[in-house]
C-alpha cells in the first residue's frame, strides 16, 4: 500500500541544497535592513539596533562587526522587545523588506518542487550527483519561520498603543493585534514565554495559552501548510464537476487542512453570506469548521482564555457550555439570571437587557474574577427568544465598551418558524461594534437535523484567533468524505429554498402548534415563542416543595416512562420547576409522547395529595 503523505509533500523539501546560500542572503538583508532602520533613529525618535540588543557598543563598532553574512544569525531578537520603537511611520521599510524576503523564499520553495519533478523525468544513473542537504533544508525552514515571527512581531511594533492600526500580511488595516511584553507590562509582570523563549510577546485578543496554542501551530505546521496550498496532483482535480454526493476521491482519504478542506470553508461562507444577510461576501479565510459546535466553543474558550477566567452567560442557556467550558478550557461561566415574573420593568419573561450585563460584570469584578467576554445564543436555548436587531446592537456595544470577546451561537438561525419573527444575524450587521472581538458559531445539527455528521463552524474577522482555533482540527477534524457531502448540500441552494426549508419550517409549526394546545388544556404555562425545537415549560405547581431536588425527582419519574425532558437545573435556571420538551418529531410519536406525558403528570398530583395527606395528619 502507498505511503497516505502524497508526492507534493514530499517533493517540498529533497533537493533543497541551495537553500543554505538563499538562506544566508536573507539573514544577511534582515540584519541589513534592521540595522539602517535602527541608525536612523540615532536622533532621538527611536533606540539605536545596539540598544535594542543590550549592547553598550556605539553604532560603529556594530558596523565594523558586519563583516561576513553570517553575522546576522546572532542577533538576540528577544531582547529587541525591551525598548521602544518610536513612532509607527518607520515601520514601513522593515515591513515591507520582511514580506519581500518571504515571497522570495515561497518562490524559492516552488522551484525545488519544480525542479524535482523534472528530475523525475531523467533517469536516475544519469541525474547530477546532490547532497541530501539535510541541514540546508532545515536552515531554509527555520529562516521562514524567523521571517514570519518578524512579520507577527513588526505589525504593531514594541510601545505602540491598542488603538493604533497595523499593517497585515495582505496590507489590510488591522486592530493592533500584537504588542511587546515589555511595553504593556510592569517589570514584575513579564510576558508570558512561547515555545520559543526569545519570541515574548502579547495579544489583546488571544489568552497567554491561545498564544502559545497559535505560535505551536505555527512553527509545526508551517510546511504542512504550505503542501495544502499546492498538493502534486498529476491531472486536473474534477472533484466539485461531480453531481453524487457519494464520491470517494484519493484526496478525500488523506488529512485535510486543519481548517477544514478549502472547498467546504468556501461553500461555507457563500452560504452564510446568504443566508445570514450578509452585506458582503464572507471570506473564506476566516472559516474554521470542526466536528461540532462544542467543538468550536471549546477550542475558543480555550484559546481567549485562560485558566480562572470566566464569560458572562444570560441564564438559563444551553447546558453542554457547562460541560464543554471545563473540559478543556478551565473557565468559568458567570451566570446572569433572567427574571420569570413579568414586571414593569420587566415586561417580557426572562428578558434580557444591558443593565442586566453591567451589574452582573460590576458584581463579578469585585469579586475579584476576570472577565473576558459574554456568550449569547440567538435564536435562545431553552426559550426560544429571537434578539432583535436593537438588543444585539446594544449587547455589542456593552461588550466593546469593556473589551470583552463576544460568541455568538446561532445554531439554530434556519429554525425559526413563526412568520411574523424575523431573525438577524450578528453577520447580517453593516458595521460591528468590534469586529475582532465578534465570534459567530454555526452548525448542521439543528437545522438540518444531522448531528451524526459533527459539523461546526467558527466565522470570526479575526484571524489570529481564526489561525489558533484551527490548530485543534488536528484533534477535532471532520473526515474528507463527510466534508464533500456537506458541500454539496450547502450548494443545493435551490433545494434547500424551494423543497427543505418550507417542508421543514411548516412541519415545526405543526408539531409546535399540537404540543402548545395539549399544554394549554393541562393548564401549564409556557413561553410561546417561534423558533427553536423545544418550548419552555414551568411545572412547579408539580413541585411540594417547591425545590431543584424535588425537580430531579420529577425528572427521574419521566425518565421512568421513557421519555427525557431536560430540566432547569441543567440549563443554570436560578428557579426549580422549569423543564425543556422538545417537539420536533412525527405527529404519530408526539402524540404517544404526551399521553405518557399525562400520565407522569397524573401519578405526580397522587403523590403530592398522598404526601399532603400524610403532612396533615403528622400535624
Amino acid at each position: 500500500m502507498e505511503s497516505a503523505l502524497p508526492a507534493a509533500g514530499f517533493l517540498y523539501w529533497v533537493g533543497a541544497g541551495t537553500v543554505a546560500y538563499v538562506a544566508l542572503r536573507i539573514s544577511y538583508s534582515l540584519f541589513t535592513a534592521l540595522r539602517v532602520w535602527g541608525l536612523s533613529h540615532e536622533a532621538g525618535v527611536g533606540p539605536r539596533l545596539g540598544e535594542w540588543a543590550g549592547s553598550s557598543q556605539p553604532a560603529e563598532a556594530e558596523t565594523q562587526s558586519m563583516s561576513h553574512p553570517s553575522d546576522a544569525v546572532h542577533l538576540p531578537w528577544g531582547q529587541m522587545g525591551s525598548q521602544g520603537l518610536g513612532n509607527q511611520g518607520v515601520h514601513t521599510q522593515p515591513m515591507e523588506m520582511m514580506l519581500h524576503l518571504k515571497q522570495a523564499i515561497e518562490k524559492h520553495m516552488r522551484q525545488l518542487a519544480t525542479r524535482h519533478q523534472q528530475q523525475d523525468l531523467v533517469p536516475e544513473d544519469k541525474r547530477p550527483y546532490q547532497a541530501p542537504g539535510e541541514q540546508e533544508a532545515l536552515l531554509g525552514n527555520l529562516m521562514y519561520q524567523l521571517v514570519n515571527l518578524l512579520q507577527s512581531g513588526a505589525t504593531d511594533g514594541p510601545g505602540l498603543q491598542p488603538s493604533c492600526p497595523s499593517l497585515d500580511v495582505k496590507g489590510d488595516a488591522g486592530g493592533g493585534q500584537w504588542q511587546w511584553a515589555q511595553s504593556s507590562r510592569q517589570p514584575a509582570q513579564p510576558g508570558y514565554q512561547l515555545n520559543d523563549p526569545e519570541a515574548t510577546f502579547v495579544s489583546q485578543h488571544l489568552s497567554r495559552r491561545g498564544i502559545d496554542i497559535s505560535a505551536s501551530y505555527q512553527a509545526s505546521f508551517q510546511d504542512y501548510k504550505m503542501y495544502q496550498g499546492d498538493k502534486y496532483h498529476e491531472d486536473e482535480n474534477t472533484l466539485l464537476s461531480q453531481s453524487d454526493m457519494n464520491v470517494i476521491e484519493d484526496v478525500l482519504l488523506q488529512y485535510p487542512d486543519w481548517s477544514g478542506h478549502p472547498f467546504l470553508r468556501e461553500e461555507v461562507a457563500r452560504f452564510l453570506t446568504c443566508y445570514c444577510k450578509v452585506p458582503a461576501q464572507l471570506d473564506p479565510e476566516n472559516v474554521v469548521v470542526l466536528n461540532g459546535c462544542s467543538s468550536v466553543f471549546s477550542t475558543l474558550a480555550m484559546v481567549l482564555c485562560d485558566p480562572g477566567e470566566a464569560f458572562l452567560t444570560p441564564t438559563p442557556f444551553y447546558g453542554g457550555f457547562v460541560f464543554s467550558s471545563g473540559l478543556y478550557s478551565k473557565i468559568e461561566l458567570i451566570p446572569v439570571h433572567l427574571d420569570s415574573e413579568s414586571t414593569d420593568a420587566n415586561p417580557c419573561p426572562f428578558q434580557l437587557t444591558v443593565d442586566k450585563l453591567e451589574r452582573a460584570l460590576l458584581e463579578s469584578t469585585l469579586a475579584g474574577k476576570k472577565v473576558r467576554g459574554l456568550i449569547l445564543i440567538n435564536p435562545q436555548n431553552p426559550l426560544g427568544d429571537v434578539y432583535s436587531r436593537d438588543l444585539l446592537e446594544e449587547c455589542l456595544g456593552f461588550a466593546k465598551r469593556y473589551n470583552l470577546h463576544v460568541i455568538i451561537d446561532e445554531i439554530y438561525m434556519l429554525s425559526v418558524f413563526d412568520d411574523s419573527v424575523t431573525f438577524h444575524s450578528v453577520l447580517s450587521m453593516e458595521s460591528l461594534p468590534d469586529p475582532n472581538r465578534t465570534h459567530v458559531i454555526w452548525g448542521t445539527s439543528k437545522d438540518f437535523g444531522i448531528s451524526g455528521f459533527r459539523f461546526g463552524v467558527l466565522y470570526t474577522h479575526n484571524k489570529e484567533v481564526a489561525s489558533a482555533v484551527s490548530s485543534f482540527g488536528y484533534l477535532h477534524g471532520i473526515s474528507g468524505i463527510a466534508q464533500y457531502k456537506l458541500c454539496r448540500l450547502l450548494q443545493d441552494q435551490e433545494w434547500i429554498d424551494t423543497v427543505y426549508l418550507p417542508t421543514y419550517r411548516s412541519r415545526l409549526q405543526k408539531a409546535h402548534r399540537y404540543i402548545t394546545k395539549k399544554l394549554k388544556a393541562l393548564g401549564i404555562p409556557f413561553l410561546n415563542r417561534g423558533s427553536g425545537l423545544y418550548i419552555w415549560i414551568n411545572l412547579q405547581v408539580y413541585l411540594d416543595p417547591c425545590t431543584f431536588e424535588e425537580e430531579l425527582l420529577l425528572h427521574h419519574h419521566f425518565l421512568d416512562n421513557k421519555l427525557m425532558l431536560s430540566r432547569g437545573k441543567t440549563y443554570t435556571c436560578k428557579e426549580p420547576g422549569w423543564f425543556r420538551i422538545v417537539f420536533a418529531d412525527k405527529p404519530l410519536r408526539l402524540k404517544q409522547a404526551m399521553y405518557r406525558f399525562y400520565q407522569v403528570l397524573e401519578e405526580q398530583k397522587q403523590r403530592l395529595r398522598v404526601k399532603q395527606l400524610e403532612s396533615t395528619q403528622r400535624e
